[in-house]
C-alpha cells in the first residue's frame, strides 16, 4: 500500500537534523517505567500535546504515516526481537529514516521531538503510535483501541533492512499488497480497510514521483501547498477516500496502481465496496486493523501494556 506517500518529503544526503537525531539516539534508551501510573500520566499528557500540535500544524497526514512506517517494518516470520522489525522506535535513526519509503519523516520527528522532550518517559515506539492513532481520531477517525509500553531499540543497527515497506506502482498491485501485507500477518479485509487511510494526505510528485504539483484542493494549503490529494477534504477521515476510487471522476483526485487494484481484484473488492457504502463498517474495520498494526513486532513493559482509558 502506498500510504508512504502520505505527504512524502524528500530528504537530502546528510540529515538536516543531524543533532536531533543524536539526541533522540539517546534519549529512546529509556524504557517506560513498569510503574504504570506514572507512566500512563506521561503518555495522557504527550497526548494532549499531539492533540494541540495537530490544531497549530494540521500535520495528521505525517503522523499517521509516521506510527505506520515504524510498525509495519513487520516480518512474523522472524521470532527474535528486534530482527522482526515492527512497532519499536527504530525509525528515530538516521539510517532507517533515509530509507526511500521514509523520505520526509525527519520532518515528523522534528514535530514531535519537543514532545518527547518534555514527556522523556514515553518511549519514541509508544509516541509514534500513539500520535499517529491521535491524528486519526481528531481527523474525525474512530476510537482506535490503543495499548502501551512498547519498548524501543537502542542503536541504529537494530533498525530492519531496507525493503519492507509497500510500493505504490508496483507491476502487479494487489499481489505485491499481499506480499507485503501478509508477512506482517494482515489479512484482506484488514488490507483493504488500512488502505482508508489515504483518505488523509498527498503525493507530491518532487518528492515521491507521484501526483500532481497542485490541484484546486492542494494549491492553498493548509501547510505547504501542492501537491495531488486522494480526496477533496485531506485532512478529514471519512470514507470518501473508496467513493472517489470507485467512481474515478475527478482528475484532481489521485488513484495509485495500488489504490485502484482495490476495486479490481475480486477479494479485495468485496471489502472496497461496502466501505464505499458504509461508513460505520470502514470506521470499526479500520479502527481494530489499525490497533492490531501498531502492536505488531512490539515488547511491552509491563508485558500487558497500558491503557489510558
Amino acid at each position: 500500500m502506498a500510504v508512504h506517500h502520505l505527504l512524502r518529503r524528500g530528504i537530502s544526503g546528510s540529515s538536516p537534523l543531524r543533532g536531533l537525531l543524536l539526541v533522540s539516539q539517546e534519549l529512546g534508551r529509556r524504557p517506560l517505567s513498569s510503574a504504570s501510573g506514572d507512566a500512563a500520566a506521561e503518555l495522557r499528557g504527550a497526548r494532549e500535546d499531539v492533540k494541540q500540535l495537530l490544531k497549530t500544524t494540521s500535520c495528521h497526514p505525517i503522523l499517521v504515516r509516521l506510527g505506520w512506517h515504524d510498525a509495519g517494518t513487520y516480518d512474523k516470520n522472524i521470532a527474535e526481537w528486534p530482527k522482526c522489525g515492527g512497532a519499536n522506535g527504530s525509525l528515530r535513526f538516521e539510517i532507517e529514516l533515509k530509507h526511500g519509503a521514509n523520505a520526509g519523516l525527519v520532518n515528523a520527528l522534528k514535530l514531535i521531538q519537543p514532545i518527547k522532550d518534555k514527556f522523556s518517559g514515553v518511549t519514541y515506539a509508544d509516541l509514534f503510535q500513539l500520535a499517529s492513532a491521535t491524528a486519526i481520531e481528531e481527523a474525525g477517525g474512530p476510537k482506535i483501541p490503543m495499548i502501551y509500553g512498547r519498548v524501543d531499540v537502542t542503536a541504529p543497527e537494530q533498525c530492519p533492512p531496507e525493503g519492507r515497506l509497500p510500493a505504490a506502482g508496483p507491476p502487479s498491485p494487489a499481489e505485491h499488497l499481499r506480499e507485503v501485507f501478509y508477512r506482517m500477518g494482515l489479512n484482506d479485509k484488514e488490507i483493504v480497510a488500512l488502505s482508508g487511510a489515504h483518505t488523509l494526505g498527498r503525493a507530491r510528485p518532487e518528492r515521491s514521483g507521484w501526483g500532481k504539483p497542485e490541484t484546486k484542493y492542494t494549491k492553498n494549503g493548509p501547510g505547504a501547498p501542492g501537491g495531488q490529494s486522494w480526496t477533496s477534504q485531506w485532512l478529514k477521515f471519512d470514507n470518501s477516500y473508496f467513493k472517489v476510487v470507485k467512481e474515478r471522476r475527478d482528475e484532481d483526485l489521485l488513484v495509485l496502481p495500488t489504490d485502484a487494484a482495490l476495486f479490481e481484484d475480486s477479494s479485495f473488492k468485496v471489502y472496497a465496496e461496502k466501505y464505499a457504502e458504509d461508513q460505520d463498517a470502514f470506521f470499526k474495520d479500520y479502527a481494530e486493523a489499525h490497533a492490531k498494526l501498531s502492536n505488531l513486532g512490539a515488547k511491552f513493559d509491563p508485558p500487558k501494556g497500558i491503557s489510558l482509558e
